[in-house]
């Protein structure tokens, strides 16, 4: 696992901004990291990117413990944090070449170039970061985070400032990027995790309250899946009651609404029904909810 997380709290005088959660992100996952502000997400981040320490629990990053070998850890790691922090008098290249040697980089002009090819900051290159877009601040801010070449990138809300042309091409950089690396991001825009992310963490009041890919969070809530099943003849609901871990049946249209509380696949076990019960199967689909509500219901 790059990322793993074990049991991390972090607590405020009175306050647990984190509470017990764990969770691992594998290499090539892009994970979304969402919750409500103040939910914990930034404190989180803080604490895998070796900022504060956590209260209790353990954490490493690609097999570095975030105490014990923190300088391992952040070597491992590319971080842009939510206020993006940049020296505004710099030039833009003079600040990727300042970030380069921080991080040891020799020979650091090759990278800076493709960095600078590759976040479009070509004609803004020698440019004051003070007299740059926001937009274009937090794609310096992408550059710098990407610059050493990073197993582990950690994104706090990296599209934020950015027109809707920016918002495509950061996206799909992002989505590049995770291909061979491991990303989190934490973004408030549900159609950004929606389109980049494989898995979807949400946390809330520190607490996790789910963790799954999107498509699972989609069609399965408070532990129900639901199926829209429509069969060429008149189905008994009461024979489909009988099948293990249906909950409900209910009659919506020409199809029948379908409840189900079990683990496996519903789909699967209707189609073995109507092979048992020579049913004609006419159309099958799973209902899902969009992730603005879920996000709503597990975090309202």
């Amino acid at each position: 696992m790059s990322v793993k997380v074990q049991n991390i709290t972090k607590i405020y005088g009175e306050q647990r901004a984190v509470d017990d959660i764990s969770f691992t992100v594998s290499p090539g996952e892009i994970l979304g990291f969402l919750g409500p502000n103040g939910a914990g997400k930034s404190t989180t981040m803080k604490i895998l990117t070796c900022f504060i320490p956590q209260t209790g629990g353990e954490a490493s990053v690609c097999g570095f413990d975030i105490n014990k070998q923190a300088v391992e850890v952040r070597r491992q790691i590319g971080y842009l944090p939510e206020h993006n922090p940049l020296y505004k008098e710099m030039y833009v290249q003079e600040y990727l070449e300042f970030a380069a040697n921080i991080n040891g980089m020799k020979k650091a002009s090759a990278r800076i170039n493709e960095m600078i090819e590759i976040t479009g900051l070509v004609p803004e290159r020698k440019k004051k970061i003070g007299q740059l877009s926001k937009g274009y601040r937090q794609r310096v801010g992408l550059a710098q985070a990407m610059l050493h070449d990073p197993k582990v990138l950690i994104l706090d809300e990296p599209t934020s400032g950015l027109d809707p042309n920016q918002l495509v091409e950061v996206r799909n950089l992002i989505k590049n990027i995770g291909k061979d690396k491991t990303v989190i991001l934490s973004t408030h825009i549900m159609q950004e995790v929606t389109a980049i992310c494989n898995r979807v963490i949400i946390i809330n009041k520190g607490k996790l309250v789910a963790d799954d890919s999107i498509s699972s969070l989609q069609s399965r809530q408070k532990g129900i899946t639901v199926v829209l099943a429509e069969f060429k003849e008149t189905v008994d609901k009461g024979m489909l009651m009988r099948i293990n871990g249906v909950s409900k049946v209910a009659a919506e249209g020409k199809a029948l609404r379908i409840e189900y509380t079990g683990r496996e696949d519903m789909r699967e076990l209707l189609f073995k029904f109507a092979v048992e019960h020579k049913l004609t199967l006419l159309n099958l689909q799973i209902e899902t909810k969009s992730l603005e509500d879920i996000f709503h219901t597990l975090t309202k």
